[in-house]
């Protein structure tokens, strides 16, 4: 396949004008210039060519629960929270995402190629993450990453949901208590198995400390539910703690604390901010925070936290944030290569590079404006959404 024309937003360097993208058995072979690339399409190679639209690396979803909160299905189709135990880091998401749920549809026609899914955040440990494709019927077929990060949670959401029980954590403190007490036990459990490997000695694994090892092995962060400025401290505290990386979701209140977070160098995932101020721990949000962390020197990426807010609408957001201040072309990168960087992947996805994933949207002007239209989705190098032939039924 040959895409020529158009504006190329590449998220590695410069944008390349009536350049050529070609692509070959789902990768991005060839990228240039017209002046580079000779175009010589075989028999049956498509040629997709744009006059003025733009073509850009599919968006990426950095944060979200599509078809792990199905919708419009209750509670048969909610599978996102084990709610009867606060500590469940061997769950995994790709155990209950329904790759049928409408929201990948509504993603694929967004332009949206690829998506970080997971457990909700009712658990102080809820469960592992997966960096998924958007497109296919069996889940197994569309991972690129699993796992990718293990999710943990504070505030308000595992208080709320455990002091009802009349259980911990129904405080602030118990949830770090706990968390630490897990991280504690797992990594004395790997330190354990790494001793009787190195003499030779019998060792019987649990599967319940087992899936802490990527993330001792900083293979995979911990992905912290962060709303209010007190639980993202409290989470970086803990990561320092235990020597672990972390990526600060939902990060409400980091505008108030952008310059400390900004020398931790940790990333933020923002969002959603396409929502009502439902809760006590999100009074503060506002879609300044992405550009005022962005400013500061934080990598940060926008999310829609679907089905909090639709996942369709993730492009709308980052230019919602543009309005509030972000820079346009950061705001390109905060649904494209930042997130790709900061879920592990971008060796794969997030920029338009020659030997990554053919993973491409176009669209007829820039996705962030409410009117711009997706002309064509393609994932690993197959066109799974066509305007004009979706138009025809």
């Amino acid at each position: 396949m040959y895409i020529i024309g158009g504006i190329i937003k590449t998220m590695a360097g410069d944008d390349l004008e009536d350049g050529v993208i070609h692509v070959e058995d789902g990768k991005i072979s060839q990228i240039g210039s017209r002046d580079e690339i000779e175009v010589h399409p075989g028999n049956s190679e498509r040629v997709i060519e744009i006059k003025d639209g733009v073509i850009m690396p599919g968006i990426i979803e950095a944060h979200c629960h599509m078809g792990i909160t199905e919708e419009k299905k209750a509670m048969e189709g909610d599978d996102c929270n084990e709610t009867v135990n606060p500590v469940t880091p061997w769950l995994r998401a790709i155990d209950a995402i329904n790759s049928m749920d409408a929201a990948f549809d509504d993603a694929v026609r967004a332009g949206i190629t690829s998506a970080m899914v997971g457990p909700g955040s009712s658990n102080v440990v809820g469960g592992q993450f997966a960096f998924i494709k958007t497109k296919g019927r069996r889940i197994d077929d569309l991972i690129v990453k699993a796992p990718a990060a293990m999710k943990i949670a504070f505030g308000e959401n595992p208080k709320v949901n455990y002091s009802g029980q009349g259980k911990s954590p129904s405080t602030r403190m118990a949830i770090a208590g706990m968390l630490r007490q897990e991280l504690s036990e797992a990594k004395a459990y790997l330190q354990r198995k790494k001793e009787a490997q190195a003499a030779g000695d019998r060792f019987e694994e649990d599967f319940t400390k087992e899936c802490w090892a990527p993330v001792f092995r900083k293979e995979i962060p911990l992905k912290a539910h962060v709303h209010r400025v007190d639980d993202i401290f409290t989470a970086i505290r803990i990561a320092r703690e235990f020597d672990l990386n972390v990526t600060l979701d939902h990060c409400s209140e980091g505008h108030l604390i952008a310059q400390e977070l900004a020398q931790e160098g940790f990333p933020a995932i923002v969002g959603p901010d396409l929502a009502s101020r439902s809760k006590i721990e999100v009074q503060n949000m506002a879609f300044k925070t992405v550009g005022v962390l962005n400013h500061a020197g934080v990598m940060t990426a926008v999310t829609t936290d679907h089905p909090v807010s639709l996942i369709q609408s993730l492009p709308l957001c980052a230019g919602m944030a543009v309005k509030a201040g972000l820079a346009l072309e950061e705001a390109y990168r905060s649904i494209t290569i930042y997130p790709a960087k900061i879920c592990g992947v971008a060796d794969r996805v997030g920029s338009l590079e020659a030997g990554k994933d053919a993973d491409i949207a176009i669209f007829t002007a820039n996705p962030m404006e409410v009117f711009t239209e997706t002309l064509y989705t393609i994932i690993d190098g197959q066109i799974v959404y066509e305007r004009d032939k979706d138009a025809d039924g």
